[in-house]
């Protein structure tokens, strides 16, 4: 049974339009999870430590189309929801050739930043780390190549939704995801091309899931949404970039949170303590994959909802939302528990240090699952509601303001261990302020 963004919504239809976006949100994550998995397993652990030192640049620059995905998105469904299918297709268009425009500025503004931060960071470590320098820069400017598909891949799957082709963009992620994992194993664990070849089956995998949906949106004429002649309308580009501030503030400031925490543990426990937040980082992909492509699955009915000032309905999909989190939330918390060990050992080689560092640091991050979704949704439907500044305060404040306080805070008073309780507060102050906002909107939203 198809869905359509009009409709009431029941527990059974919210599962149904959000099922493809949270699969293709885990197949997105994946891109990193595999290449760690395999480059842990089949090279060293200083090439392993070199991917999670510079993943987080790579995420930046990639952010720039979850924002203009996540703000396009709202734009789009809002003009869909006033029945301008031609305003519509027309800010579809731009912000495509927008997305594509910036990605080829800010590859090349990436590559040269590489080097210069990847050294910075090294310059920490209580230990040498010359041979994580070195992988962290190779695999970081073969990277920069594939952020145009990157950026790409990540608008489509918004607007996807928007088009009511949910399985269509979820079999391009699919695609995507599997052939990364293929070429991952043929060039790390078969060939042995290591860090390189890693990435090579990354960006490969890139090209499927940015430039596939982009031919579909060309070529496929029957759509709510075409890509076609777009208007050069600043207005509709601006208010696109600033309902997905927040999206972009979220990417940006979890991948700063991320460079910041590196260089903590660098100076605490040396590479061993990078390699262990690397661990920590690929289940918390795969679980906050979980709460975005819920997010991104609701984004298109809130916003549609709000163009039609159907407030009953805004009202309902907000409660069924939070009900789905809160039991999400909870088996998430118990399986990171009970798994902690069995992981660790999975990305650690045997290495014991590592392995007692990856299985504490787990089981006290388990607790940040149990508030971190409320967060994430709460900043998706105001990004949705096409309130682009709460979004990005709540976004802000729980990716980047709270976490960077609390990572210098905690340990100068409870020591180094202490970093990976930061992290569990950050999330708890980010509920509380979510809460705020969603009770102190209520009346101006009527939801």
């Amino acid at each position: 049974m198809s869905v359509h963004i009009s409709e009431h919504f029941t527990f059974k239809k919210i599962s149904k339009i959000t099922a493809f976006p949270i699969i293709m949100m885990l197949f997105i994550s994946l891109y990193s999870v595999v290449d760690g998995l395999f480059i842990s397993n089949f090279s060293n652990n200083d090439a392993f430590a070199a991917v999670n030192l510079i993943f987080p640049l790579i995420m930046i620059i990639g952010s720039i189309g979850f924002m203009l995905g996540a703000g396009g998105t709202a734009l789009v469904s809002k003009y869909l929801g006033e029945q301008n299918k031609e305003k519509a297709n027309k800010t579809f268009s731009l912000i495509v050739y927008a997305t594509i425009t910036f990605g080829v500025f800010f590859s090349i503004f990436g590559a040269l930043l590489i080097k210069p931060i990847v050294y910075l960071l090294a310059s920490l470590s209580k230990e040498s780390a010359q041979g994580m320098i070195d992988y962290a820069i190779m695999y970081g400017q073969v990277m920069m190549l594939g952020q145009i598909a990157f950026m790409l891949q990540n608008v489509f799957q918004s607007f996807f939704l928007v088009a009511e082709k949910g399985r269509t963009g979820f079999f391009f992620v699919l695609a995507a995801g599997i052939t990364n994992i293929i070429l991952d194993a043929l060039f790390v664990a078969v060939l042995k091309m290591g860090i390189l070849g890693a990435a090579l089956g990354t960006i490969i995998g890139y090209i499927i899931g940015g430039f596939g949906p982009l031919l579909y949106f060309i070529l496929k004429k029957d759509l709510p949404i075409n890509l076609g002649k777009a208007e050069l309308s600043l207005k509709d580009l601006f208010k696109s970039l600033y309902n997905g501030m927040s999206e972009f503030v979220s990417n940006i400031s979890m991948s700063l949170v991320t460079i910041i925490y590196n260089a903590q543990l660098l100076k605490a426990f040396g590479v061993n303590g990078v390699s262990a937040y690397g661990v920590v980082c690929y289940v918390s992909f795969l679980f906050v994959a979980i709460f975005i492509g819920y997010s991104i699955g609701m984004a298109p009915t809130v916003g549609y909802n709000y163009g039609a000032q159907n407030k009953k309905e805004l009202h309902n999909m907000l409660k069924k939302s939070l009900i789905i989190i809160g039991s999400i939330s909870i088996l998430m918390c118990a399986f990171s528990l009970v798994a902690s060990h069995t992981i660790a050992v999975l990305f650690s080689r045997g290495e014991e240090e590592l392995i007692a560092l990856a299985t504490t640091a787990m089981i006290i991050y388990s607790f940040a699952y149990l508030a971190m979704g409320f967060s994430i949704y709460s900043s998706s439907f105001f990004t949705a509601l096409n309130n682009g500044a709460v979004s990005a305060i709540i976004s802000l404040c729980r990716t980047l303001i709270f976490q960077i306080a609390l990572a210098f805070l905690f340990p100068l008073i409870f020591g180094d261990k202490s970093l990976w309780w930061a992290i569990v507060t950050g999330e708890i102050l980010s509920v509380i302020l979510s809460s705020i906002f969603l009770l102190t909107m209520r009346k101006k939203y009527g939801y």
